[in-house]
């Protein structure tokens, strides 16, 4: 067994984790922190939803280019980073359009950055595996992010907003609740070996459940667009959480970042609500 103190007297043992690998009170105090100053927001100055996602990509984009760049990577972080705001802050004049057209330029810009910064004499290293990677970038944080923004803009924006996040929220609760004590069956163990079947079904029950409350409550929709909102919303969660797993698996490491006590970084709190703002804006566009 490993010293509990040092030569001090001062105990040197590392914080107790739960069973799924969280320090659990500090991710607890953090996710209430969060989760209180997101429903503020959106309750008072539901505007201001914008200028906290146009805080959160840059951080977030910036984590994984650090870690792509600890590994030899090669990713232009400045243009993703103005890219990404452009996106952001077009979509308040110009909607989809604005978020589209910003994308498109982010791309063409890092695309010539990319040849630019390595020297036009000289021939560049990697450029294809650095180009993939870089487009993955924009389009899995600020592209992603952008359709959180566009829930906002709309007279209900602010009730948009909240059917994507406690769907979200429920679903990742249900899952690490349910998995935590009855989880007996892996789901993908290659890449999540702590995400069980048993957690899935609890992220379903719970994130369904949050969908349907959300669309009643605070959009007075019928209850059935709950369902395929609820739905969606848990698969694409849980795969977002597989996709960055498998992620940082490529590359080697734990958590994105350090930011967050109890969660990692940016990225790690970001990874099931990224892919699920597209769909939510998918959805609440497209049904009555």
């Amino acid at each position: 067994m490993a010293d509990q103190e040092t030569g001090a007297g001062i105990d040197a043992s590392p914080p107790k984790r739960s069973r799924a690998g969280r320090n659990l009170p500090a991710a607890i105090i953090v996710g209430a922190l969060l989760s209180g100053m997101l429903v503020g927001t959106l309750l008072f100055a539901p505007r201001f939803w914008v200028l906290i996602l146009a805080v959160a990509t840059p951080l977030a984009t910036h984590e994984i280019t650090r870690r792509l760049r600890e590994i030899g990577y090669d990713v232009p972080f400045i243009p993703l980073a103005l890219g990404g705001q452009a996106m952001l802050w077009l979509s308040l004049p110009f909607g989809a359009r604005g978020v589209l057209g910003a994308f498109g330029a982010t791309v063409v810009i890092a695309m010539m950055w990319r040849l630019v910064d390595q020297g036009l004499q000289h021939t560049p290293v990697n450029y294809l595996r650095d180009m993939s990677a870089t487009v993955l970038i924009a389009v899995w944080v600020p592209l992603c992010m952008s359709f959180a923004a566009l829930l906002v803009f709309r007279d209900d924006g602010p009730g948009r907003v909240l059917c994507l996040l406690f769907p979200v929220v429920f679903s990742d609760i249900g899952g690490y609740g349910v998995g935590v004590l009855f989880g007996k069956h892996p789901m993908a163990p290659a890449i999540s070996p702590k995400k069980s079947w048993e957690g899935f079904a609890g992220s379903m029950v719970l994130g369904v459940a949050a969908a349907v409350f959300a669309v009643t409550v605070f959009l007075g929709r019928p209850w059935w667009v709950g369902l395929p909102l609820g739905l969606l919303l848990v698969i694409t969660g849980v795969f977002g959480d597989l996709i960055e797993s498998q992620v940082k698996r490529d590359l080697g490491i734990k958590d994105m970042g350090r930011l967050l006590p109890g969660h990692g970084g940016i990225m790690d709190r970001l990874d099931a609500l990224l892919p699920s703002a597209v769909v939510t804006w998918i959805v609440l566009t497209v049904l009555p």
